[in-house]
């Protein structure tokens, strides 16, 4: 992604500027510009600024679900505290016997991303997609600055949401942040998941491949990465203002053409777009997640060995992804006496399910019918 390499430069930058005494300075300045920034991003103030609101939103992903034909139910479930998680239930009484399929997506996504796999998925079983805690339709808090303690507000979020709903156990599928939380739930509660599927997860290896990060950069990425470090990584959308929805449109046509089979219009975009100039909640939360590098700050690598060996795993990947899959090989040789299975599909990228929604549908419905 982008703003990762943007990262990336801007902890060079900012080791050069420690070693000349610069950094207490600049901390100050940024620190001010961010906290103000912050400031200007309430909701009150934000159609002033960013043509979005929450009605907006919900627009937008009413958009994205229309072509959805399966019955399904749309909720905010109330968690703790005031904080509610946006679910969409698909159930029928003839599925019920079958453990639920609970989907999680992926950092700046929500619900309405799953339009292309939520018939296929619900035909056989209770299928349940949510927007994470600080994501999409969801409540937006304030979450910790510390990484182990923001992660623990996903986990814990999730946890009080499954109980919530009733959820004895699930399988439990999260693409990048939302495979990377599903493994952190399921060792703090293994006892409710009875397989975990990663599609392109992010957030396992300690360090980027050694041939990307001997990769020379270009001095105008370095400076800009030592500008916007500070922010949080979709700063720059809401910074733009009005002129927000055409920056997706032109920077991401990808988008428009991974749902081109639902939408000719800009659908898709306007929809990215309002999920990604609200209050910047588990954006914030991710980015103090987020080392330098664009790596964890917490490797769930360092933790696989706590995750029980009966909990099965299968690992998705797109033939074309750019993300890291070497963390493949390391969870298999962690787990020997454990189910761990890698499926590559052929004419994907990062985002699988949209990709090619046919065989991902067709391979996560064989995984689950191996559960029940």
């Amino acid at each position: 992604m982008a703003e990762l390499a943007v990262t990336t430069s801007a902890g060079v930058v900012w080791r050069t500027m420690s070693a000349v005494g610069a950094n207490s300075l600049l901390s100050s300045v940024w620190g001010y510009a961010d906290s103000t920034l912050r400031w200007c991003w309430i909701p009150r103030l934000l159609p002033s600024w960013c043509p979005t609101s929450q009605d907006q939103l919900q627009t937008a992903e009413n958009m994205m679900l229309q072509c959805v034909e399966s019955t399904h139910s749309k909720q905010f479930v109330p968690i703790s505290e005031g904080t509610r998680l946006w679910t969409l239930t698909f159930s029928s009484d003839c599925v019920k016997n079958r453990t639920p399929l609970v989907l999680l997506h992926g950092f700046g996504g929500g619900v309405g991303l799953w339009a292309q796999n939520l018939d296929s998925l619900s035909q056989h079983r209770t299928v349940l997609a949510v927007d994470l805690l600080g994501f999409g339709q969801s409540s937006r808090p304030r979450f910790s600055t510390e990484a182990r303690e923001a992660e623990e507000q996903f986990v814990e979020s999730i946890e009080q949401w499954r109980a919530k709903v009733g959820l004895e156990s699930m399988i439990l599928l999260g693409h990048n942040l939302g495979g990377y939380l599903a493994v952190s739930y399921s060792i703090k509660y293994p006892d409710r998941v009875k397989h975990i599927v990663l599609v392109e997860p992010w957030g396992f290896p300690e360090r980027p491949d050694t041939a990307e990060a001997d990769r020379p950069t270009p001095v105008w990425i370095k400076a800009l990465g030592s500008m916007f470090s500070p922010f949080n990584p979709l700063a720059g959308l809401r910074l733009v203002g009005p002129l927000g929805p055409t920056l997706v449109q032109t920077f991401r046509p990808d988008f428009k053409k991974k749902f081109s089979s639902m939408f000719s219009d800009n659908t898709v975009s306007d929809y990215i777009y309002h999920l990604n100039v609200q209050t910047p909640s588990g954006e914030a939360a991710f980015k103090n997640m987020t080392t330098p590098e664009g790596c964890a700050v917490r490797p769930m690598l360092q933790r696989m060995e706590q995750l029980p060996p009966q909990i099965p795993i299968t690992i998705i990947y797109g033939s074309r992804s750019s993300i890291e899959s070497n963390s493949c090989s390391s969870i298999k040789d962690m787990r020997p006496h454990s189910h761990v299975e890698v499926i590559t599909i052929r004419g994907a990228g990062h985002y699988v399910f949209a990709d090619q929604p046919e065989d991902f549908n067709h391979t996560v419905l064989k995984v689950c019918n191996k559960v029940d």
